[in-house]
């Protein structure tokens, strides 16, 4: 089975490389480390324009904006959203959707009502917390709405207010702004489908950081190669050096094996599937990150440089949404079974 995006998702994929090349993300990326969102949202709302956040509402709510289920053109948005260094909460908002599409029916008063228009035309930003999911909200300062689900299964929405200076925590990443999840906000639902509706969202949500992983990886790489060419020493380019390519080959290896299990955990997602994505793009974009640090040396340790947004996206996605240990453990526990 070839797991290769169709013409129409490649031409998709073109659209935004397109759009965020033109956007100077670096830019976007530096000011909202800084806690100055408004350039992150002007790229935000170009990207809603071509319906990326549509993909991630079931088109039964339409007529609220949504084009999904459809997992496998959001992966490929994702990739390009990792490849740019896209700052911002946008795994966070597209598992949203795709929580609040699981939890509720079509043309009922509920949640979806209420938060889908927003989410899917780019308005509104939002944060998740999930149980398996990990202890923080991310840019809870930025996100007009900050969801939780608790294990107990109930589904709570607090405004982006709660995300107040005070409660910033440090991440490797500055562009990550990580918030304590609010501890009250209003009740929205609660009982097994919201549990269920959270497993849902949280499988797409490893998928998307998979995606997303996997666009870092392709950066440091690409990056890495043509500092490769450029850089000399001895009088000839390190690229030339045996240890060098070999150590460029593995990098590519790594990314080249995890593609195919991003693309097939976007077919379904299985919850194994899109744990075994995650892990193996995370791990391949990290060790991206370990190359690209060595080869360039000294220079990549500086800020100037604009290789350092990848460099510290990379671990910090790694651990997102599930840890290397809690995605070797969700597929051995579905293989075991």
């Amino acid at each position: 089975m070839r797991f290769l995006p169709t013409a129409e998702q490649s031409d998709f994929a073109r659209t935004l490389h397109g759009l965020l090349g033109a956007s100077d993300v670096p830019a976007a990326v530096r000011a909202w480390g800084a806690g100055d969102h408004g350039p992150g949202r002007a790229v935000w709302s170009r990207l809603a324009g071509t319906g990326l956040f549509a993909l991630a509402a079931d088109e039964a709510y339409g007529d609220l904006g949504g084009l999904g289920l459809l997992p496998a053109e959001l992966a490929v948005g994702f990739v390009e959203l990792g490849r740019a260094g896209m700052p911002g909460p946008v795994v966070e908002t597209a598992a949203a959707a795709v929580l609040l599409s699981a939890l509720g029916e079509a043309g009922e008063e509920g949640p979806a009502k209420r938060f889908l228009p927003g989410l899917v035309a780019g308005g509104a930003l939002a944060t998740l917390t999930l149980p398996g999911g990990g202890p923080y909200a991310l840019d809870a300062d930025a996100a007009a709405h900050c969801f939780t689900v608790s294990a107990a299964g109930e589904l709570r929405v607090a405004s982006g207010s709660a995300g107040g200076e005070g409660g910033l925590l440090r991440s490797t990443d500055p562009a990550r702004r990580l918030y304590p999840p609010a501890a009250d906000g209003e009740l929205l639902a609660a009982g097994p489908r919201v549990l269920a509706a959270a497993g849902t969202a949280l499988t797409w949500a490893r998928l998307l950081t998979a995606a997303q992983c996997l666009g870092v990886g392709e950066a440091l790489l690409a990056r890495t190669v043509e500092y490769a060419k450029q850089r000399t020493q001895f009088g000839t380019p390190i690229g030339g050096f045996q240890a060098v390519k070999h150590r460029l080959a593995d990098t590519l290896l790594a990314l080249e094996f995890a593609r195919p299990l991003v693309w097939a955990a976007a077919l379904g997602p299985a919850p194994w599937e899109a744990a075994a994505a995650k892990l193996a793009a995370g791990e391949a974009a990290y060790a991206a990150a370990m190359t690209a640090l060595q080869l360039h040396g000294a220079v990549g340790y500086t800020e100037e440089l604009d290789l350092s947004l990848w460099l510290r996206k990379a671990r910090p996605l790694r651990d997102a949404w599930g840890s290397p240990a809690a995605c070797r453990t969700a597929v051995l526990q579905e293989r075991e079974w």
